[in-house]
């Protein structure tokens, strides 16, 4: 592996890293940064591979709200809990579980074809559709807590997410959309959004397992997907705290702009380049 190469690994974890939770599309900036700088290195069992990073970075951010959601959701089942907290996250468990369905069932489905022959051109457009779904979002103050969500709420959510399986499409940009769209306050909303990430996350890294360690790549640039790996983590962990904070301030606009931006370049580029 020479010194180049290795670089660029630690370029695309960070890339990675730090696209994944913000709604801006990881996996459309990973085709760009291809497109523009000519990588050849990565394919889907990569991105998977940066995807597990990204989710152990997750999960550090909101470990207490797993441990206290699964306590109490162990609480309800074996000890027979009934008080608010128990049944409140025994359901609201029970609506994360639905709202993964879809993008589990279509993900496997179409897990052959996902990504496939994506053009600048073409995730250009899916970034400025992500510009303008957001923009649509910007203003809106949902009232509704967790407590409060209903079924059709995590329906609503969970098809959202499957849009995000088209390359251009930021997961966590159609998902809070899809939350704040249905009444969650932002703060929420957010939440729900990264919870949602681990099952689709951690179960897309046990079914690809066999592929991420049979990549040819993986025994000639090995030095290199862990360096990428361990940065990812890092830049994941600085993205959801960058998206935490925007979205406290109230500033949810800027990343409309970013994709209107990105989108526009990523367009003219496939056009005339």
């Amino acid at each position: 592996m020479t010194t180049t190469e290795f670089i660029t690994y630690i370029f695309l974890g960070i890339l990675q890293g730090v696209t994944e939770p913000i709604p801006v599309s990881s996996s459309g900036h990973l085709v760009i940064a291809r497109e523009l700088f000519g990588i050849e290195a990565s394919g889907l069992s990569f991105e998977i591979f940066l995807n597990t990073a990204s989710l152990i970075a997750i999960i550090f951010v909101y470990r207490k709200d797993i441990i206290d959601i699964f306590m109490n959701v162990m609480r309800y089942i074996f000890k027979g809990a009934r008080d608010d907290k128990a049944t409140t996250d025994m359901r609201y468990t029970i609506l994360l579980i639905i709202a993964t369905i879809p993008v589990g069932v279509l993900g496997l489905l179409l897990k052959d074809d996902i990504g496939d022959h994506v053009s600048v051109l073409f995730v250009g457009l899916m970034l400025l559709l992500t510009g303008v779904a957001l923009w649509i979002i910007k203003n809106q103050r949902g009232k509704k807590r967790d407590g409060q969500l209903k079924l059709k709420d995590a329906i609503i959510v969970g098809l959202a997410q499957c849009i995000a399986l088209v390359p251009g499409i930021s997961r966590s940009g159609a998902t809070l959309v899809g939350a704040i769209g249905v009444g969650l306050n932002q703060k929420d909303a957010l939440r729900f959004v990264f919870l949602l990430y681990i099952p689709v996350s951690l179960g897309t890294a046990l079914i690809s397992i066999g592929d991420i360690f049979s990549d040819p790549n993986m025994s000639t640039y090995g030095l290199g997907y862990l360096a990428s790996f361990i940065v990812c983590i890092f830049a994941t962990y600085f993205g959801v705290k960058l998206l935490q904070g925007i979205m406290q301030s109230g500033n949810l606009v800027i990343f409309s702009y970013y994709c209107f931006a990105l989108g526009t370049f990523s367009i003219l580029y496939g056009v005339f380049a």
